[in-house]
């Protein structure tokens, strides 16, 4: 079966044009290096996003991605949770999830690599112009897959750090909490989450500031071809 050679063209001049237009590749005709730019591109995010949150208290210094109990989320759970830190009850089960966490996201390099070599030609074009677009077609495409591996990387750090144990010690207390219902299960599915969450968070601000911006003369290209 033939194929047209003019659509092939065409879908060439749009992926490279979409990449200009977010700087990631030189002229229109180095076509070759879209699929191969992008690539870079969210590989270096990826790296650079993990190796932040594999460093020392990578997860636990920064409010917005750290880890936290199940369930601490509303109001009553919250205040609840701040006087079993201030009585030294949890703030020492907290600390372990974000350190497994941040564990597991320095072991997880190679699986988010392997993931981002999936992506093809074909998804150029649809992810190029947004900041974060390859992030989130990282996010959709591959996210199950992701937690899949991921989460026994959180489990055995969880162990290492000793999260486990510490919960079952937790006993009346944990039912104050609010925790007693909390298996080992729950607890690595939780954190594995929290933590894709929050690698998905530092990717997604690690590829908008690897793009560029070249603007008008790109984006005339693009909308000219996409007629």
């Amino acid at each position: 079966m033939s194929v047209d050679p003019r659509f092939d063209r065409r879908q060439l001049i749009q992926g490279s044009a979409a990449l200009l237009i977010a700087g990631l590749a030189e002229p229109l005709w180095a076509a070759d290096l879209s699929a191969s730019s992008l690539k870079s591109m969210l590989g270096n995010a990826s790296d650079k996003a993990l190796d932040k949150l594999a460093a020392p208290d990578g997860f636990y210094r920064d409010l917005a991605v750290r880890i936290l109990l199940p369930g601490t989320q509303g109001k009553l759970a919250s205040k609840l949770m701040k006087q079993g830190d201030k009585l030294g009850l949890t703030t020492k089960l907290t600390k372990s999830l974000n350190d497994a966490a941040s564990l597991a996201a320095g072991e997880a390099k190679p699986i988010f690599r392997k993931s981002v070599d999936g992506l093809s030609w074909t998804d150029v074009p649809g992810i190029a112009l947004q900041n974060d677009g390859a992030t989130q077609y990282l996010k959709k495409s591959a996210g199950i897959e992701l937690g899949t591996k991921v989460r026994p990387l959180v489990a055995s750090a969880l162990g290492k750090f000793g999260a486990f144990n510490q919960l079952s010690k937790l006993g009346k207390t944990a039912s104050l909490l609010g925790l007693n219902s909390l298996t080992q299960d729950g607890l690595t599915d939780s954190v594995t989450q929290q933590a894709l969450n929050g690698i998905f968070s530092y990717i997604s601000k690690e590829e908008t500031g690897l793009r560029g911006n070249l603007g008008g003369t790109a984006k005339s290209v693009l909308d000219a071809v996409l007629k």
